[in-house]
């Protein structure tokens, strides 16, 4: 199963789906009740530089990641993060396909990060390519396209999930990437 992405406006949230931020508050607050970290390559030595805030993107309430990725130093990304529960403890998605976001930003290597109790390396995570347009799409990533990272991890397990994180990675470029609604679907 792959990536979808549909055109339009974003449907009402269905009784099935999970809703972690729709940004609504701009204060970096999820619905989940945990807050929004950013960080980059350079605590690994890397110069990629970023920001992001919480603003209106083309009419919607949104997290938006501006910066520019660099490969130098062993560079070459950078991030936004959200826990998914408190310290020590996990959020079980078992329950659910993948994540559905809405995204729009200048097109260039984005991906979607999930971190489990079983990740203990920061290297250690499982990947989803996250496409980016320059228009508004909603994009399902269903957790059958995560790919690992980190060879001592196994296969990504939802009931065991830790964070989620948006970056722009592996390709030196001008990130700008905005997300809309973010829920577990």
């Amino acid at each position: 199963m792959g990536v979808v992405m549909t055109v339009g406006q974003a449907p009402s949230a269905e009784a099935s789906e999970r809703l972690l931020d729709d940004f609504a508050s701009g204060q970096g607050k999820s619905a989940l009740g945990t807050s929004w970290v950013g960080f980059s390559d350079t605590v690994m030595g890397g110069i990629s530089q970023m920001r992001y805030g919480f603003e209106t993107v083309h009419g919607k309430p949104a997290l938006r990641l501006r910066g520019r990725v660099r490969l130098e130093n062993n560079g070459g990304f950078i991030q936004v993060a959200l826990p998914l529960a408190a310290e020590g403890q996990v959020l079980d998605a078992s329950g659910h396909q993948g994540i559905r976001l809405w995204v729009v930003g200048t097109p260039g290597s984005y991906a979607i990060h999930l971190r489990t109790s079983d990740h203990w390396l920061p290297w250690q995570y499982h990947s989803a390519p996250l496409p980016v347009t320059p228009s508004w799409r909603q994009v399902d990533l269903p957790f059958t396209a995560f790919a690992r990272s980190g060879w001592e991890v196994g296969r990504l397990k939802p009931e065991k999930l830790r964070r989620l994180g948006i970056v722009a990675i592996k390709q030196a470029f001008d990130a700008d990437i905005a997300v809309a609604r973010l829920s577990f679907y």
